[in-house]
Protein backbone atom coordinates (compact mmCIF):
# COMPACT_ATOMS: atom_id res chain seq x y z
CA UNK A 1 0.00 0.00 0.00
CA UNK A 2 0.98 3.93 -0.72
CA UNK A 3 1.42 6.38 2.24
CA UNK A 4 -1.43 7.98 0.74
CA UNK A 5 -3.65 4.98 1.00
CA UNK A 6 -2.50 3.78 4.58
CA UNK A 7 -3.34 7.49 5.91
CA UNK A 8 -6.64 7.58 3.97
CA UNK A 9 -6.61 4.30 6.25
CA UNK A 10 -6.01 5.79 9.54
CA UNK A 11 -8.41 8.46 9.07
CA UNK A 12 -11.36 6.58 8.28
CA UNK A 13 -10.31 4.17 11.69
CA UNK A 14 -10.14 7.46 13.43
CA UNK A 15 -13.55 8.67 11.99
CA UNK A 16 -14.98 5.07 13.32
CA UNK A 17 -13.57 6.01 16.77
CA UNK A 18 -14.82 9.25 16.98
CA UNK A 19 -18.17 8.03 15.97
CA UNK A 20 -17.94 5.37 18.98
CA UNK A 21 -16.99 8.10 21.64
CA UNK A 22 -19.76 10.03 20.81
CA UNK A 23 -22.20 7.25 21.26
CA UNK A 24 -20.69 5.82 24.02
CA UNK A 25 -21.11 9.96 25.39
CA UNK A 26 -24.79 9.39 24.55
CA UNK A 27 -24.78 6.71 27.11
CA UNK A 28 -22.74 7.81 29.71
CA UNK A 29 -23.04 11.23 29.67
CA UNK A 30 -20.32 13.79 30.18
CA UNK A 31 -17.67 13.32 32.17
CA UNK A 32 -13.60 13.73 32.59
CA UNK A 33 -12.50 10.49 31.28
CA UNK A 34 -14.67 10.97 27.41
CA UNK A 35 -13.29 14.39 27.80
CA UNK A 36 -9.74 12.89 27.69
CA UNK A 37 -10.47 10.34 24.86
CA UNK A 38 -12.54 13.01 22.73
CA UNK A 39 -9.13 15.59 23.36
CA UNK A 40 -6.62 12.59 22.56
CA UNK A 41 -8.90 12.06 19.29
CA UNK A 42 -8.71 15.23 17.90
CA UNK A 43 -4.78 15.07 18.75
CA UNK A 44 -4.71 12.31 16.79
CA UNK A 45 -6.40 13.54 13.55
CA UNK A 46 -4.06 16.49 13.85
CA UNK A 47 -0.79 14.51 13.91
CA UNK A 48 -2.25 12.56 10.94
CA UNK A 49 -3.31 15.91 8.81
CA UNK A 50 0.42 16.77 10.07
CA UNK A 51 1.91 13.61 8.94
CA UNK A 52 0.02 13.51 5.53
CA UNK A 53 1.15 17.03 4.80
CA UNK A 54 5.09 15.95 5.81
CA UNK A 55 4.55 12.89 3.42
CA UNK A 56 3.15 14.64 0.67
CA UNK A 57 6.36 17.26 0.62
CA UNK A 58 8.63 14.12 0.97
CA UNK A 59 7.33 11.73 -1.51
CA UNK A 60 7.34 12.82 -4.83
CA UNK A 61 4.17 12.29 -6.75
CA UNK A 62 4.74 9.24 -9.50
CA UNK A 63 2.29 8.52 -12.19
CA UNK A 64 1.82 4.72 -11.67
CA UNK A 65 1.27 2.74 -14.94
CA UNK A 66 2.51 4.94 -17.52
CA UNK A 67 5.36 3.63 -19.26
CA UNK A 68 8.53 5.75 -19.98
CA UNK A 69 8.21 6.94 -23.94
CA UNK A 70 11.23 6.07 -25.85
CA UNK A 71 11.28 8.36 -29.16
CA UNK A 72 13.13 6.07 -32.09
CA UNK A 73 15.26 8.48 -34.82
CA UNK A 74 13.53 7.69 -38.37
CA UNK A 75 17.36 8.58 -39.59
CA UNK A 76 19.36 5.27 -41.13
CA UNK A 77 21.26 3.79 -38.39
CA UNK A 78 25.48 4.26 -38.27
CA UNK A 79 26.24 1.23 -40.52
CA UNK A 80 29.59 1.17 -38.54
CA UNK A 81 27.45 0.32 -35.50
CA UNK A 82 26.78 -3.02 -36.98
CA UNK A 83 30.69 -4.22 -37.67
CA UNK A 84 31.59 -7.09 -35.86
CA UNK A 85 28.16 -8.55 -34.99
CA UNK A 86 26.76 -11.77 -35.89
CA UNK A 87 23.29 -11.95 -37.65
CA UNK A 88 22.26 -15.40 -35.32
CA UNK A 89 19.00 -15.12 -35.01
CA UNK A 90 18.26 -12.05 -37.11
CA UNK A 91 16.79 -13.53 -39.80
CA UNK A 92 17.14 -16.37 -42.11
CA UNK A 93 20.10 -16.32 -44.84
CA UNK A 94 18.45 -18.44 -46.69
CA UNK A 95 15.22 -16.16 -47.78
CA UNK A 96 13.34 -16.50 -50.85
CA UNK A 97 15.66 -14.04 -53.10
CA UNK A 98 18.71 -16.39 -51.81
CA UNK A 99 17.39 -19.73 -52.61
CA UNK A 100 17.99 -21.59 -56.36
CA UNK A 101 14.94 -21.61 -58.72
CA UNK A 102 12.38 -24.56 -58.54
CA UNK A 103 13.71 -25.10 -54.87
CA UNK A 104 11.53 -24.80 -51.62
CA UNK A 105 14.07 -25.52 -49.19
CA UNK A 106 12.18 -28.59 -47.74
CA UNK A 107 13.73 -32.09 -48.08
CA UNK A 108 10.77 -34.89 -49.75
CA UNK A 109 10.39 -37.42 -47.61
CA UNK A 110 12.25 -39.93 -49.94
CA UNK A 111 15.66 -37.42 -49.40
CA UNK A 112 14.84 -38.05 -45.86
CA UNK A 113 15.51 -42.10 -46.10
CA UNK A 114 18.05 -41.91 -48.88
CA UNK A 115 21.83 -41.99 -48.13
CA UNK A 116 24.04 -39.39 -49.27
Amino acid sequence: MSVHNELAHALHALDDLVRSVGRLQSRLGEGPDLRRVRADADHLREDLDLLGRSAAAAVPAEAPGQPEVVFIPSAPYDLSMWVGCEDEGVGSRHGPDRRPEGRTGRLSRRALYEKP
